[in-house]
């Protein structure tokens, strides 16, 4: 089987891929994945533990070691470490740092690389670096109006934005857990032809009868 390496994929505001990806030298030993909740504690008087109340979840957070060396090839390692630390720079027409996608194999997790940390272990004689390691930190990233339709309650016709290589078996996949309703997706949004959903469209999904 051929070694899949990871990559990290910059999305544009409609979740399609945007320009290059950013390829890892090696896949990591490993990652982790945080999730939590927030609540918080209300004082009752007379009670003598106070009420816990949930509040809201945490986004997640996906965190690994990337390695970089370059020393074989004499580059400076930078010039594909600087690839990683470059997704944290402002893109002028979002005015915030772009999303991504981080893909090795199944795991496909999409968020804002919210921390960098860069570690040079190896030098030229020169100075110039050829080894480091990148501490990367992920955290999920969700559009508010795919939470709100996430937890609306499902009596009613939901309208979903197609992505860019979405196909309504797919979205019938995510939404009912069962791909073959995608033709009661195409009857409630008239679609006739569900090979052909240009990204930014709107369609509707009807509640389960």
């Amino acid at each position: 089987m051929a070694l899949e390496k990871a990559l990290i994929q910059p999305l544009d505001e409609m979740g399609a891929p945007k320009g290059e990806p950013v390829k890892v030298l090696f896949n990591p030993t490993e990652y982790s994945i945080e999730k939590a909740n927030q609540y918080q504690s209300v004082t009752i008087p007379g009670r003598s533990v106070p009420a816990t109340q949930f509040t809201s979840g945490n986004a997640q957070t996906l965190s690994m070691d990337l390695f970089f060396d370059s020393y074989e090839q004499g580059e400076d390692v930078r010039t594909y470490t600087g690839k990683v630390v470059s997704l944290l720079d402002i893109d002028q027409r979002l005015h915030a740092p772009p999303v991504c996608k981080f893909v090795w194999g199944k795991l496909q997790f999409v968020g804002v690389i919210e921390k960098v940390s860069q570690k040079f272990t190896m030098f030229l004689g020169t100075g110039i670096p050829v080894r480091a390691t990148l501490n990367v930190s992920f955290k999920e990233y969700k559009p508010i109006i795919e939470q709100i339709a996430e937890n609306a309650p499902f009596d009613q016709i939901r309208q979903v934005t197609v992505k860019s290589g979405t196909t309504l078996a797919a979205v019938a996949e995510q939404q009912y857990g069962d791909a073959s309703k995608w033709r009661d997706i195409a009857k409630a949004s008239g679609i006739t032809n569900p090979r052909k959903l240009p990204p930014g469209q709107q369609i509707s999904i009807p509640p389960v009868e």
